[in-house]
């Protein structure tokens, strides 16, 4: 079968891809940018991947027309306050153009709705269900409430929290009920659906075996962990108060922690179906879904990390055009360092970041990691999806990766933390086995420059600390 995947990007997109190829189906992938997709992932003839934005009219004739299903997991919850007009406008344009192919099923993950008060969150998907249920071609929805696994936002929220905060004081939305599934068991089931025609027209809400409050989330997790914590509620913290809080203690945007803050005040707790008995799937605890999940983490195996979906205003109109780094109106700090160990050099590039650390100055690094996030930024907190290996899209705590490459020795960073202009990071590897490291900075405006020369003399000890780490010859 051939299948279309919208938000093949995505935590859950990139989740899924495997499986259906595993399933042998062909799967189209579809992206805004490309240049994001790490295509040399998958080694298959079975994959390929087209440029679709669906609030962009002019690429959804790119969706082609021999297709069997699509899966629908496009949202704008990391978007800021007009996020509910942009996805009824998505939907409303993948409906009139899926409705002119061949596909026979359409299935979309969406959230819970048991309240009549719904966050405007959950309010747009229900909106976009709605949308989406219009078309001649059968729905299949799929409602799930926390997700839990190993690089969903739920968990890494979670985790932030519990790890960093032996006490919380935290607001009284820990109280609200909800009905958590592990990542497996979602990936089961939309896998399971598929062209089903006994799903056709259907909606189903999906579930773990326990219902809990956020409170008992985190108190669990701690105890998984084989960690000690106190939690006391504060009544009298806003949703504003709760979304900063959020916001600086965790990787998430400011954003993603209101619209969370919004939803986690809602209880979302699951109507019993069938479905799980229909596809013969055996549900994880949430107790057993955090095992899992830190399983992947030790063994390096994460596939996916919601963390690769926030990006910077500067991205949307893709990555292809920052690959090539401007010479001209730039300021430039160039480093060489000629090598005599060429191969642990690599290495040593390419595990930047996270907890790994930038290898000179730790301190200051998280420093400014701290002031990008007093000023709205993505802070220092998003690490990276694996200790060794990077692809190009993920994200690298304050940078974004536009172009990995180990047969070629170059790794490019963009700057996505808050700036009065535009940086990039390089690293290279020439033939003769010399490092180059090159940090160059695009002003704007009088502000811009000031900045740049501020920094400087913290540059000249950070950029020569780190090339000579790097250049060491031994680890």
């Amino acid at each position: 079968m051939r299948i279309l995947l919208t938000g093949a990007s995505g935590y859950i997109g990139q989740r899924l891809i495997p499986v259906l190829l595993d399933q042998g189906h062909e799967v189209v992938c579809a992206v805004r940018d490309r240049a994001r997709f790490d295509r040399k992932k998958y080694n298959t003839d079975r994959l390929s991947v087209i440029a679709l934005d669906l609030l962009n009219e002019k690429t959804l004739g790119n969706i082609p027309y021999a297709i069997d299903a699509a899966y629908y997991l496009v949202h704008s919850m990391n978007s800021g306050k007009d996020f509910e007009r942009m996805e009824a406008i998505s939907a409303k344009n993948f409906v009139r153009q899926i409705e002119k192919t061949q596909c026979r099923q359409v299935i979309y993950l969406t959230g819970i709705v048991n309240d009549s008060q719904l966050s405007p969150h959950l309010e747009s998907r229900k909106s976009v269900e709605a949308i989406l249920h219009a078309s001649t071609v059968p729905l299949t929805a799929l409602r799930a409430g926390i997700i839990v696994g190993s690089g969903s936002a739920s968990f890494e929220i979670i985790r932030d929290l519990v790890e960093k905060l032996p006490v919380m004081v935290a607001p009284r939305w820990l109280q609200t009920k909800c009905q958590p599934i592990a990542i497996r068991n979602v990936i089961e089931f939309l896998e399971g659906v598929l062209l089903r025609e006994d799903c056709y027209g259907q909606q189903f809400d999906i579930y773990g075996p326990d219902i809990l409050t956020y409170r008992e989330m985190l108190l669990q997790f701690a105890q998984q962990r084989g960690l000690r914590r106190r939690i006391f509620t504060l009544p009298v913290m806003t949703p504003k108060l709760s979304s900063y809080w959020l916001y600086f203690i965790t990787s998430t945007s400011y954003h993603l922690a209101r619209n969370l803050v919004d939803s986690m005040k809602v209880e979302v707790v699951a109507k019993e179906n069938d479905l799980v008995d229909r596809l013969g799937i055996r549900l994880l605890t949430y107790r057993e879904a955090i095992a899992i999940a830190f399983d992947k983490i030790e063994q390096n195996l994460v596939l996916s990390t919601w963390k690769d979906a926030q990006t910077s205003e500067a991205l949307a109109s893709g990555m292809e055009r920052l690959i090539a780094v401007p010479e001209y109106g730039c300021f430039r700090d160039m480093k060489t360092r000629k090598l005599s160990n060429p191969a642990l050099a690599l290495d040593k590039i390419f595990a930047l970041g996270g907890d790994t650390g930038w290898y000179y100055g730790n301190w200051l690094w998280k420093l400014r990691g701290f002031i990008d996030k007093l000023f709205g930024g993505v802070g220092l907190k998003r690490g990276r999806k694996h200790r060794a290996v990077i692809y190009a899209g993920e994200s690298l705590d304050f940078w974004r990766v536009l172009y990995s490459s180990r047969s070629e020795k170059r790794l490019l960073l963009y700057a996505e933390m808050k700036l009065p202009g535009e940086a990039w990071l390089e690293f290279r590897i020439s033939d003769d086995n010399t490092l180059y490291q090159t940090a160059t900075f695009r002003p704007l405006g009088l502000g811009g420059r000031l900045y740049w020369y501020a920094v400087l003399p913290f540059h000249y000890f950070i950029f020569n600390g780190m090339i000579d780490e790097i250049a060491k010859a031994e680890m």
